[in-house]
């Protein structure tokens, strides 16, 4: 028995399996034709493994099986490797929210997930769309396509994450947590829209915007309203709620805000419109005798006090963990006031700016030196924290309550951090609303994902789950004979595998 190779007028190989009977030889299979080196090797390979079946003295495995699994190696390159993860899970969560994936929003899907596993300039998401969806996307067309980004596109992606956020609550939402903060521009001079305000970035000098977020208890979004950069704070709370309510038909929820929305025109406004509140308080802004009061009241870490107050109910908590970080604090602000006045570079910019400028005397025209006995003085502050609200709800449940805050701030951090929201580097108006737009979506698919691996009991984070999931990859090969193009989903992880198939 052995192996013929006849060469045909066309140039191409025939390889056969033949024996000699007699003085004739007999062809006993034809194994394949070869049209190139590469195809010939294969295929003599592979005669050789038929022969040894055929005289019955093939092994389970032998060398020839390892030559033809070398050889398919040899063959892969990189673009026969596809990166899935981001559309068989987090495409699988962008499509049970009900987010749009029809048409132009083809676009739109992409650029939310690229947001999620490779954050960065939309010249960065151009190599999402080579490497995941194997599309050849230039960054000109990402930007026409976000020019296209009508603000019917906003309203229809709030429409569809209030309606998520309904379902997965499964009640009417009777509290609503509103926060804002500032996105700053890469940019060294501003317009109408990006204008240079206080930045909660630290960046003063930088044009900026202002967005005001508004979510459920848990951090689950309801919407956004963006502002001009030099828009106070306190005169966002009501044009959201108004515009919120109106859209949703919120039926008058209670608002939960930090100290900073704590205005006595917002309070107005909020009572002239019927809402409920419970806003964090500032008690050592309060009036001398409301001051007096608080002092004097019995106040411990586990029984919070109350006064009546010109706005409603004023209630006083103490903790001692807050008393340590209270002094702390303190004691850094003395040591920066004690640098400055040593060093002779305390400044009229200083004393009217700095946190601490309170402890400070001025002494005639020049002298300044600080005030220990103010400074000892206001440690009977340290750790008692005021809530004001217009709610009959008890001391316990009101806390309960504000302590869901921490929700919206970590929104904010997932959308500084992980989604990398800023700094903005967009110029046009249209293209920075659709920038915040892909971002909202992008935290609420965040969100969800959150939701999902605690039903799934995976006990990893979100960002853990992140980033198993950019391993997920596909092999994508040609069958050598029938040249059929086939996938294969590479063996996942553990994890990876429970991604794969979460339930909803």
């Amino acid at each position: 028995m052995f192996i013929r190779k006849n060469k045909n007028r066309s140039g191409s190989v025939s390889i056969q399996i033949c024996e000699k009977v007699n003085r004739s030889n007999r062809v006993l299979k034809t194994v394949g034709i070869a049209n190139t080196s590469r195809e010939e090797e294969l295929l003599m390979m592979l005669a050789k493994t038929q022969m040894e079946r055929i005289r019955g003295t093939l092994g389970l495995f032998t060398e020839h099986d390892d030559l033809v699994v070398e050889n398919f190696v040899n063959q892969l390159s990189g673009g026969d490797f596809r990166v899935v993860g981001a559309e068989r899970v987090l495409g699988r969560i962008y499509h049970h929210i009900g987010y749009p994936e029809d048409g132009s929003c083809v676009y739109f899907k992409a650029l939310v997930l690229c947001r999620l596993v490779y954050p960065g300039s939309k010249l960065k998401t151009t190599h999402y769309f080579s490497r995941h969806l194997n599309m050849d996307v230039s960054v000109y067309t990402i930007y026409r396509f976000m020019d296209e980004l009508s603000s019917q596109l906003k309203t229809r992606i709030e429409d569809l994450t209030f309606a998520h956020t309904s379902r997965i609550t499964g009640q009417q939402i009777a509290v609503v947590f509103y926060d804002m903060t500032s996105l700053y521009f890469e940019a060294s001079s501003g317009d109408d829209f990006r204008v240079s305000g206080f930045s909660k970035d630290g960046k003063h000098s930088h044009p900026q915007i202002l967005i005001g977020l508004l979510v459920t208890a848990q951090g689950y979004p309801i919407g956004y309203q963006l502002f001009e950069g030099n828009t106070a704070e306190t005169k966002t709370l009501i044009p959201v709620l108004e515009a919120f309510k109106k859209r949703f038909c919120l039926h008058k929820p209670i608002v939960v805000a930090d100290s900073a929305l704590l205005s006595q025109k917002n309070i107005d406004a909020l009572c002239e419109s019927g809402y409920s509140y419970i806003l964090g308080g500032r008690l050592k802004n309060e009036s001398d005798q409301v001051k007096q009061q608080i002092l004097q009241l019995s106040v411990d870490q586990a029984k919070p006090a109350e006064l009546a107050h010109r706005n409603g109910r004023l209630i006083v908590t103490y903790s001692s963990k807050r008393a340590k970080k209270d002094e702390m604090n303190r004691q850094k602000g003395l040591a920066r006031l004690e640098k400055r006045v040593a060093s002779g570079k305390l400044t009229k910019e200083h004393i009217n700016n700095r946190g601490y400028n309170k402890y400070l005397n001025l002494e005639g025209q020049a002298r300044i030196s600080i005030d220990y006995q103010r400074f000892e003085a206001d440690q009977v502050w340290d750790g008692l924290k005021g809530y004001i609200t217009n709610t009959t709800l008890e001391a316990d449940q009101l806390i309960g309550h504000y302590h869901q805050l921490w929700h919206i701030e970590k929104a904010f951090r997932i959308s500084k951090t992980d989604l990398r929201i800023r700094p903005v580097y967009h110029r046009l108006k249209n293209r920075i609303e659709a920038h915040i737009c892909i971002c909202f979506a992008a935290y609420t698919v965040y969100k969800e994902l959150e939701r999902l691996l605690t039903i799934n009991q995976i006990n990893i984070s979100a960002e853990k789950a992140i980033e198993e999931i950019k391993g997920i990859t596909q092999l994508r090969y040609c069958l050598p004979k029938s040249k059929s193009v086939k996938t294969k989903l590479i063996k996942p992880t553990a994890i990876q595998e429970k991604l794969l198939n979460l339930k909803f």
